[in-house]
């Protein structure tokens, strides 16, 4: 006998068909959220792809699988580096975020070789740059800056990183498990690299956009990789994150003369560029400082040179506001104003 009868039956549909509601609705609401989550973003480290392009006999990059389409237009993408092959093993530059993205980097060189990977090398302390160092094999040598070697080796510093990468690159994908791995190698100014057969300088030619930036050359093939000085081709910005932007000009300069117009160039974060697109950063940054010192002359305020300093023929970057009016232009106000 059903104890429910007819109307029981209807009540018991109807609780079951309330939890079902409040459960969609749940779901739905935890999507959204996540959905805000992933849009405020700069880019989810959690669903980046990345693909590997052959430079060179022995010398490849590597970058996100959607910076042919996005680096033109100004938007910006993941992290990007390559590896050297020689007779004896392989020299990785960049070891990315976390270690989902290592393990992409090293299934690229498996792809390509059975030869280990000797080196990595980091061009700064950013961890999009430097914390998948700890998912490398432990007889990789890490090489890097003192200066980055002695930012990630402090506690306190690499915490408040981890933070800030988090917010920018997204929660619960692989950032908070991310163990300091630091140097074996220090490079404070310039050191060879013999792979066997294959050449490698790592070289630092001052700040740049940290303390401890390294930019590595591949002379016989004439491959440069850059880090983040040089973001991506144009309209992408230079980001003055620590000031300083004389010595960032500075530097970029003695970049620019370094190379050989034929060179090929590897950005921070997009596909290789030519040596002629450092013109774009150059030429920002020299319009900034006279624009800003101009500013700072007249007694304005920074409110006042975030307001009029628009730099119509530099802008087209995504995060134009944010970089230039919200990081560029204070930064280097401040250092006028001193």
């Amino acid at each position: 006998m059903n104890t429910l009868g007819k109307s029981g039956f209807t009540v018991f549909t109807i609780l079951i068909a309330f939890t079902f509601i409040v459960t969609a609705t749940g779901l739905s609401q935890a999507e959204e959220k996540a959905k805000e989550e992933t849009e405020n973003l700069v880019w989810d480290a959690g669903s980046v792809q990345l693909e590997l392009e052959k430079l060179a006999e022995g010398v490849y990059a590597y970058y996100p699988t959607d910076a042919k389409e996005k680096n033109p237009k100004g938007y910006p993408v993941a992290t990007s580096g390559g590896f050297v092959v020689g007779e004896n093993g392989v020299l990785v530059v960049e070891s990315m975020v976390n270690k989902r993205l290592a393990d992409q980097v090293i299934g690229f060189v498996k792809k390509v070789t059975d030869k280990p990977i000797l080196y990595v090398v980091n061009t700064s302390y950013h961890g999009d740059h430097a914390y998948g160092n700890y998912a490398f094999p432990k007889s990789s040598k890490i090489i890097q800056h003192s200066k980055t070697k002695a930012f990630m080796d402090n506690k306190k510093t690499f915490e408040a990183d981890k933070k800030f990468m988090t917010q920018y690159f997204g929660a619960n994908r692989g950032i908070e498990d991310v163990v300091a791995r630091t140097a074996d190698i220090i490079v404070d100014d310039k050191k060879e690299i013999d792979l066997g057969n294959k050449k490698v300088e790592i070289m630092h030619l001052g700040f740049a956009q940290t303390e401890g930036d390294l930019f590595v050359w591949v002379p016989a093939d004439k491959v440069f990789w850059t880090g983040n000085p040089v973001v991506a081709m144009p309209p992408a910005l230079p980001w003055l994150l620590d000031g300083k932007h004389e010595e960032v000009l500075a530097t970029m300069k003695k970049v620019r003369k370094f190379l050989p117009e034929d060179a090929i160039v590897v950005p921070g974060h997009g596909i290789p560029v030519n040596p002629q697109d450092l013109d774009f950063t150059i030429q920002y940054l020299e319009t900034l400082h006279k624009e800003v010192k101009n500013v700072v002359e007249k007694g304005q305020t920074v409110e006042q040179a975030q307001e009029t300093i628009t730099m119509k023929d530099f802008q087209g970057y995504a995060l134009w506001g944010w970089v230039h009016a919200g990081v560029n232009i204070p930064n280097t106000y401040k250092e006028f104003s001193k």
